[in-house]
C-alpha cells in the first residue's frame, strides 16, 4: 500500500461520522478523490460521488457504492446532576458500552466522556447472573456536577457521540478498530478510482464511486443516489461477518475467513450474471474470492438500490471483517487489496451497449 493511501485510510478511519453527522469524514473522502477524478458531487444530505468518464462515446454508468456511516449514540437525557443517558445510532452494542471512553460533538466543540461503569464489588449480581445493561441504563459521566454546567460545554440533547478508540495494525497482516464497517468501503473504491485513473487501461464504461450517508438506519443515501444516478450496474461494497473465530456456528451462518477473499453473495437482490461476471473476473486474475448466501435480503444498501425505477443490476461485494459493530473489528490487509483489484477487474470488463438483463 502506498503511503498517501496508509495515511488516508487511517485519517478516513479515524475521523468521526456516525448516522447522520457523515459531513467531517465525508469532506475528507471527497478532498480525496478530488485530485484524480474527473468530477466529485454531494447531494442535500451528504452522500458523494466521485466520477471518471469512459472511454466510449454510449458509455454505460457503472456504480461502486459504499456507506460512509458509523454506528454512535446520542444524547437523550440530561440528569440534574449532570449525567447524560444515550440512545443507539445505528446497531450500536450497548452490552460492550460499559466503562468506555466517548467523544461527544457538541455546540462548542468535542466533549470527552465516560460511559459510567458501577464496580463489580458493588452490583448486586456480581456473582455471575447479571444481564447485558439495555442502552437506557447506560449513563456517561462528562465531569459535570450539574444539568448547568452541562450546558455551558455545549453538551445537549441530540448530540452524538462515538468510541473514542481509532485503527491501528494488529500483528503484520490485520488492521483493527472501530468504523472498519463501511469506511474501509469508502476507501476501497477511492482505490479503485485512483488505480484506474492512474492506470494505462481506461475502461469503456463511466465509473462513479457513491460514498453513501444512513446504511445503519436503513439505506436512505444509497437508495437517493441510485434514483438520481441512474446507473446500468452497481457494485455495493460492504463487510461481511468473518465466522473462523470460536464459538461461530458455520451450520447457521456459513463460512467465511478472513484472508480468504472478498465474497460475492447469491440471492435476491444480487443479479446471477453479475455475480457470474465477478466470479469469472477473480478466477481470470487469480483472485480469491469467498461465496455468500443471502436468500432474502443482504441487509446492506444492495437491497435500496436494485429495485430503483425499472431495477438496476446489482450485486454484493464484501469484505471479511471480524467483531462487527464493536471497536475491535479486524480486517485483513490482503483482502483490502482483493477486493481493489477485484473492482478495478471487473469495470474493465464493462464494454460500450452491454446489458446484463436476464434473457426469458
Amino acid at each position: 500500500m502506498k503511503k498517501s493511501a496508509e495515511k488516508f485510510l487511517y485519517d478516513l478511519l479515524s475521523t468521526p461520522s456516525p448516522t447522520g453527522f457523515e459531513a467531517p469524514g465525508q469532506r475528507k473522502w471527497k478532498n480525496y478523490v478530488d485530485t484524480f477524478a474527473d468530477s466529485t458531487e454531494s447531494d442535500s444530505y451528504g452522500t458523494a460521488w466521485a466520477t471518471l468518464r469512459g472511454t466510449a462515446k454510449d458509455a454505460p454508468t457503472v456504480m461502486l457504492e459504499a456507506h460512509a456511516d458509523e454506528i454512535g449514540y446520542m444524547v437523550k437525557y440530561i440528569t440534574s446532576e449532570g449525567y447524560l443517558h444515550i440512545d443507539l445510532i445505528g446497531g450500536s452494542d450497548s452490552a460492550t458500552g460499559r466503562g468506555r471512553r466517548i467523544d461527544i460533538f457538541g455546540d462548542k466543540g468535542t466533549v470527552r466522556g465516560v460511559i459510567g461503569n458501577t464496580a463489580i464489588h458493588l452490583r448486586r449480581d456480581s456473582a455471575g447472573s447479571e444481564k447485558s445493561p439495555m442502552v437506557h441504563e447506560l449513563y456517561v459521566d462528562i465531569g459535570a456536577s450539574s444539568a448547568k454546567e452541562v450546558a455551558t460545554m455545549g453538551v445537549r440533547v441530540g448530540c452524538a457521540a462515538v468510541y473514542t478508540d481509532c485503527a491501528e495494525p494488529l500483528g503484520k497482516k490485520l488492521i483493527v478498530g472501530r468504523a472498519l464497517d463501511n469506511r474501509i468501503g469508502g476507501f476501497i473504491i477511492a482505490e479503485v478510482m485512483r488505480k484506474i485513473a492512474a492506470g494505462k487501461s481506461k475502461p469503456a464504461a463511466n465509473v462513479v464511486a457513491v460514498n453513501a450517508v444512513q446504511e445503519e438506519i436503513g439505506g436512505y443515501g444509497a437508495k437517493m443516489a441510485a434514483h438520481r444516478l441512474s446507473p446500468d450496474v452497481a457494485i455495493v461494497l460492504d463487510v461481511t461477518h468473518a465466522t473462523d473465530t470460536p464459538t461461530i456456528s458455520k451450520e447457521i451462518h456459513g463460512e467465511v475467513k478472513l484472508g480468504g477473499g472478498p465474497t460475492v453473495c447469491h440471492g435476491a437482490a444480487n443479479h446471477p450474471n453479475i455475480v457470474t461476471r465477478l466470479t469469472e473476473v477473480a478466477k481470470k486474475n487469480k483472485i480469491k474470492l469467498q461465496h455468500e448466501a443471502t436468500s432474502r435480503y443482504t441487509g446492506t444498501d444492495t437491497d435500496q438500490i436494485y429495485h430503483i425505477k425499472s431495477g438496476i443490476p446489482s450485486a454484493l461485494v464484501s469484505l471479511p471483517l471480524r467483531y462487527m459493530h464493536s471497536v475491535i473489528e479486524t480486517a485483513h490487509f490482503d483482502d483490502i487489496q482483493r477486493t481493489i483489484d477485484l473492482l478495478y477487474q471487473f469495470v474493465l470488463t464493462v464494454k460500450s451497449g452491454e446489458e446484463f438483463s436476464v434473457k426469458l
